[in-house]
């Protein structure tokens, strides 16, 4: 792609807590060596039962079957990308796809985003970038997180980045560099238990207000080994499955009060993760605990920095905008992924371009 100022882009985001296919329809204006953003329109396309099963059940299929489904997957997002763009009347430069993380396991040089890039391509008729960590993991990073590029230059204004999504991560400068890494599972873990009560999330805390927190509980997931390793790290759902899910489902404890204490886990995490912070630098936070006013609020009593909770389409769409504008970089052919951030031998442009024939 031509190296042009003003770009207008789809950014995709799909995380792991299974909430659904977030669309951000954005404009990206490049002014001098500063970048602007607008999110025009964004959605979320609930999964149906039958993908919230697929998507669940993929870690363990066969590499044929596993193939098959990224192949359906693609066409599924090709798909809701037409209507989006029909919808809204949209006529993007690019589409940039996250995928669906199915895989990850980058000690072993894995990791694996469902969703062919080329089969969404074909199927919107549109220019697709997708497969962003894979490079990086090939150079021996962590392939993750992927956001702080963007948190560096979209967001300059505020010293931290704190996302509560499916995990919880930080982006920060330290002397000269961004660093960021996954700090502890935030929705993934409160969903699931969300799910034994017969709801989908806990919508605004209220649910883990009423509960108490469970001290061995707490100690046993705050003694997990992860926490101890210093950064670059990542965390995947393999690590989730393996280390932090059992603890839960050992304790002999109320529903609620796993809740609860799962709020106060997150706050000492995120806490430890903004240890050297300073009164006057400021907390950006989005995702979707971002709306779980019990542990936003519970952060906050933790922290002495300024926290700011942005309007509802940062909160929610943050991730599909700055993976919009990975693909520009991506296709501008400049650097959309960091080496201070992954570990890897270098920065590297990451993502694969597709075009449709035709």
């Amino acid at each position: 792609m031509e190296q042009k100022s003003k770009y207008r882009v789809i950014g995709l985001m799909s995380g792991t807590s299974l909430d659904g296919l977030d669309m951000a329809y954005c404009e990206f204006d490049l002014a001098g060596e500063h970048w602007q953003f607008n999110i025009v329109e964004a959605e979320t396309i609930q999964y149906t039962k039958q993908w919230l099963t697929k998507l669940t059940e993929a870690p363990w299929l066969e590499e044929p079957h596993l193939n098959l489904l990224d192949q359906e997957y693609g066409k599924y997002i090709g798909h809701c990308v037409s209507e989006f763009v029909k919808k809204y009347r949209l006529d993007p430069d690019l589409i940039c796809s996250h995928g669906h993380t199915i895989l990850h396991d980058p000690a072993h040089g894995i990791t694996f985003q469902l969703g062919s890039g080329q089969v969404i391509s074909e199927t919107a008729k549109r220019r697709v970038v997708s497969n962003f960590r894979a490079l990086d993991v090939s150079l021996g990073g962590q392939g993750a997180p992927l956001v702080p590029i963007g948190d560096k230059l979209l967001f300059p204004e505020y010293e931290y980045c704190l996302n509560l999504g499916g995990f919880g991560n930080i982006s920060f400068d330290e002397s000269g560099e961004r660093k960021s890494f996954d700090i502890c599972p935030v929705n993934m873990a409160l969903n699931q238990i969300c799910q034994q009560l017969g709801i989908g999330y806990d919508d605004k805390g209220e649910n883990a207000s009423k509960g108490k927190v469970e001290g061995k509980l707490l100690e046993e997931l705050d003694g997990l080994g992860y926490y101890k390793e210093s950064y670059p790290k990542s965390l995947s759902r393999e690590w989730y499955e393996d280390k932090f899910r059992p603890v839960m489902e050992g304790a002999n404890s109320s529903l609620i009060d796993k809740l609860c204490t799962l709020c106060e886990h997150i706050t000492h995490q995120v806490a430890n993760a903004l240890n050297g912070s300073s009164p006057e630098h400021s907390l950006l936070i989005t995702g979707g605990g971002a709306h779980n006013q019990f542990l936003i609020e519970q952060i906050k009593s933790k922290l002495k920095l300024d926290v700011y909770i942005p309007n509802k389409q940062i909160i929610d769409y943050k991730e599909a905008l700055i993976f919009g504008f990975l693909g520009i970089l991506k296709a501008r052919n400049e650097i959309n992924c960091l080496r201070s951030v992954t570990g890897a031998k270098r920065d590297c442009s990451g993502g694969e371009i597709h075009t449709f024939a035709g």
